[in-house]
Order: C-alpha cells, then sequence, then structure tokens
C-alpha cells in the first residue's frame, strides 16, 4: 500500500554523503531530515548548501528519520547499519555493505528479522546501460570490464577492489546469475597501503568467464564493460553513456555480414542516483522488491574478498618462486 513520505537522514557528509544528501532533497517522497558527521564544518558546510540542519549525534538523527543513508567510510558501514536497523530504520548503506563475511551475514539476520529495507548502494545496477544489458544479453560466454581512473585520496582506506572493482563485480553477478567456481588475480599497492591496481580472471559454474580490470592510478577514466554470448556481442561505455550491439534481431543491417545487425544507444538524461532513491522510496513505503538487497551486497562483497585472496595467493606463489622478495 501506497504511504505519504519517507523521512531521510544521511549520516557522512564526504564526497558521496554530500551527493545522497543533495539528492534527498530533489526526489519524490523523501524528506530530507538533516545529516550527521563528526567533523561538524564538513557537516556545515553540505548543510548549508541542502538547506538542512546539522545533528550532533547519530542516536539524535535516527530519533527523527524512518530511514537513513550511510555514506559514511566503508570501515564505519557495518555498525551504522546495525545501529539503524536495531533503532527501527530503513537503511541505504554505500559499498561495500561490511568489512567481513561474518558481519554481512549479520545483517542480512538482523534485516530479514526486523522487516525492515537494507539497501547496498551498487549504483550501477540503477543505470540504464544495466537495464539494457540484461534485456539483450541472457546468455553471456565471456565479459571483460574495466574500470580506471587517476589517482585521488578519497577511498584508499580500502583496496581498489572494495573502491572501484567491486561495482563491475556486482554487475557481472547479477548478469550472469551462477555461482563463481575460481577467481585468479594479481594485484599491487602503488601509491596507498592498499592495492591501487588489480585484474581478476573469475570462472563460473555455467561456463562463463570474466576478466575484470580495476586501476586508480591511471592517467585517464575508463568505465567500459564488453560482452561476448549467444546473442552477439555488445559494448558499453559507462562515461560515455553509450551502448553498441552487433547482432542478429535488433539494429540497423549490415550490408555483407550476412545477416548481423548494428544498434547504438546512448542516454544523456539517465540520473543513476535518483533512480537508486526511487527504488529506495519503493521498497520502504510500497514494499517493492529491494533492487540490490543485503543478500546482493554479500555476494558482491563475496567476490571482491576472494579476488584480495587471488592476490595474496599469486604474491604466495610468486615469493615461493622467488620471482619477488619477500617484504
Amino acid at each position: 500500500m501506497t504511504q505519504g513520505s519517507l523521512r531521510v537522514g544521511v549520516i557522512g557528509a564526504g564526497h558521496f554523503g554530500r551527493y545522497h544528501t543533495l539528492k534527498v532533497r530533489s526526489v519524490p517522497r523523501e524528506v530530507l531530515v538533516g545529516l550527521f558527521d563528526p567533523d561538524m564544518r564538513r557537516a556545515a558546510e553540505v548543510a548549508k548548501e541542502a538547506g538542512c540542519p546539522v545533528f550532533e549525534s547519530v542516536e539524535d538523527l535516527l530519533a527523527q528519520c524512518d530511514a537513513v543513508v550511510v555514506a559514511a567510510p566503508a570501515e564505519f558501514h557495518f555498525e551504522l547499519a546495525v545501529q539503524a536497523l536495531r533503532a527501527g530504520k530503513h537503511v541505504l548503506v554505500e559499498k561495500p555493505v561490511a568489512a567481513t563475511l561474518e558481519q554481512a551475514d549479520f545483517l542480512v539476520t538482523l534485516a530479514d528479522e526486523t522487516g525492515l529495507v537494507c539497501q547496498v548502494g551498487h549504483l550501477l545496477r540503477y543505470s540504464a546501460e544495466h537495464e539494457a544489458i540484461t534485456r539483450r544479453i541472457t546468455r553471456p560466454l565471456y565479459i571483460e570490464a574495466t574500470r580506471i581512473a587517476p589517482f585521488k585520496p578519497r577511498g584508499t582506506d580500502v583496496s581498489v577492489i572494495l573502491d572501484l572493482m567491486i561495482h563491475d563485480l556486482d554487475l557481472v553477478l547479477a548478469i550472469v546469475d551462477s555461482p563463481i567456481t575460481q577467481v585468479d588475480a594479481l594485484g599491487a599497492a602503488v601509491s596507498s597501503a592498499h592495492e591501487d591496481i588489480a585484474n581478476a580472471r573469475v570462472r563460473f559454474e555455467n561456463g562463463c568467464v570474466a576478466t575484470i580490470t580495476a586501476s586508480r592510478i591511471s592517467l585517464k577514466t575508463e568505465r567500459r564493460m564488453r560482452l561476448f554470448s549467444e546473442e552477439g556481442y555488445l559494448s558499453a561505455d559507462f562515461g560515455k553513456r553509450e551502448l553498441t550491439m552487433i547482432g542478429k534481431e535488433r539494429g540497423i543491417p549490415l550490408p555483407g555480414t550476412g545477416g548481423f545487425r548494428r544498434e547504438a544507444i546512448s542516454w544523456k538524461d539517465h540520473d543513476s542516483l535518483h533512480a537508486e532513491h526511487e527504488a529506495f522510496v519503493a521498497a520502504c513505503l510500497d514494499g517493492a522488491p529491494v533492487v540490490v538487497d543485503v543478500r546482493a551486497g554479500r555476494r558482491a562483497l563475496a567476490a571482491a574478498l576472494a579476488v584480495a585472496d587471488g592476490i595474496e595467493e599469486s604474491r604466495r606463489r610468486m615469493e615461493m618462486s622467488g620471482l619477488i622478495g619477500v617484504v
């Protein structure tokens, strides 16, 4: 049954916290209650921009809300999500959902017990590109994903796997929808205490293989995905908001190719964060299915941790072979 509005607070006034705070102001049926951040000066700056009050504690904010967005640093996602759910509030928590699978399992149980929404902020699932891919590709054979960007201090509290690669891991898992059977990975810490570059080859039970590359020390920004399937070949550029499909069912005929067609689509006006918040409201107020629930967040986290384990295993093998020194 549809209800009126959802009173939403934001925990965290950093890069993503600011975006979430401003977005709540523009989404129908979301009412921005205010925000909290231990950095009161930063909180005041974002609150002034959004036209909302600053709360002095998480407890004070929760007392005035129906739901909260957890956009604090990754190390606090679990404890803040638990605090909010135990207070009877719906939660939209940024990725990664937690630091360990045990924490993620606890959140799954808590969300089930409370009956509250616990949505995870895997933004690509709300993109126009994701919808277009899943409508065209149902039997993927091979997927290649690249997500690279210049270095920025933001996000270096976790590895590039949890910072960037997890976006593509979640999207690949949603597209393939098959258990992972093997992960081989390489990575290195270059500018931070965690891996800044990583490459993973993920094999699935249904035979599909995905190669995923992430870097936060590149000269340019690139976010692309290529899919080879029984339906044809698809290339998606998430930066340019463009998709190209070569197949036999859609698009303009390609002369001299034996019946192949080319379809090109672009998007300029789709707001993925707006779509994410609209889905959150629908889940909280209307009982709509949670698009990316805590189980999906847990699945993406498990894949990311498997990549991290794969990197450690590769490093051990190289040390044993004498190819690198032991630090």
